[in-house]
């Protein structure tokens, strides 16, 4: 994964009712969830759920499928396991660390 493209979903989560969208979603599993039903579950106008439906959608982190009148969304994991990846890839790669050790201080 590229810099800029992590930083654009990066930033597309960083908006705290899309990033509740996404958890939403993910927790949803293949299956997804219809728009309608998100908009509930969400209490928000629908053109406030399109406008962050898209950005989530233009990062590549969503999908929508249409089937019949119902507009399915679904996290993309692929491109979220990507992201995690980027995240993580390289930890301590420069220094020694030991992320055990931090979980035992928390």
């Amino acid at each position: 994964m590229k810099l800029e493209q992590a930083a654009k979903q990066l930033e597309a989560l960083g908006n705290p009712t899309r990033l509740n969208l996404y958890r939403i979603l993910v927790r949803a599993g293949e299956a997804g969830r219809p728009v309608g039903t998100l908009q509930e579950s969400l209490g928000i106008a629908a053109s406030t759920l399109s406008h962050h439906l898209h950005r989530l959608i233009l990062t590549g982190l969503v999908s929508q499928e249409r089937q019949a009148t119902t507009l399915i969304c679904r996290a993309n994991y692929p491109m979220m396991n990507d992201l995690l990846g980027f995240l993580a890839d390289e930890c301590c790669a420069d220094a020694a660390c030991n992320p055990a050790a931090g979980d035992a201080a928390a």
